[in-house]
């Protein structure tokens, strides 16, 4: 069993950044495929970005290109979401998830363990 936990949410002005955290335990995820999903208020959750294991290869979705970017820290067991030049629509509760084994795609219902999400506002 994996648990991921998610921090670093909060309010910010349009054009600001975040960090967010996935802090896992149970596991070591240093071979699982890592993700972040959103929210955003009356809409289906969606993908935003993966990293792959071993290589790390990255994905990130290309409306957040540019202004995103997923990074892991296997020896701390985290992954991170870094925000940049942040808009209103990018308010939403973002979660993190894991799966393994590896995993290319973006559809949610291939990942196994989430987390229990971090709000994340932008006020313009």
């Amino acid at each position: 069993q994996v648990q991921l936990v998610e921090s670093g949410g909060g309010l910010v002005q349009t054009g600001g950044s975040l960090r967010l955290s996935c802090a896992a335990s149970g596991r070591t995820i240093s071979r699982y495929t890592m993700a972040w999903f959103r929210q955003a208020p009356g809409k289906e959750r969606e993908f935003v970005a993966r990293s792959r294991w071993g290589k790390g290869n990255i994905y990130v979705v290309n409306t957040v290109e540019g202004r995103f970017t997923i990074s892991r820290d296997n020896a701390k067991n985290t992954v991170y979401l870094q925000m940049n030049n942040l808009k209103p629509e990018h308010t939403a509760v973002y979660y993190c998830a894991a799966r393994n084994p590896d995993y290319q795609g973006t559809d949610e219902s291939y990942y196994d363990y989430w987390g229990q999400g971090t709000q994340v506002t932008v006020s313009a």
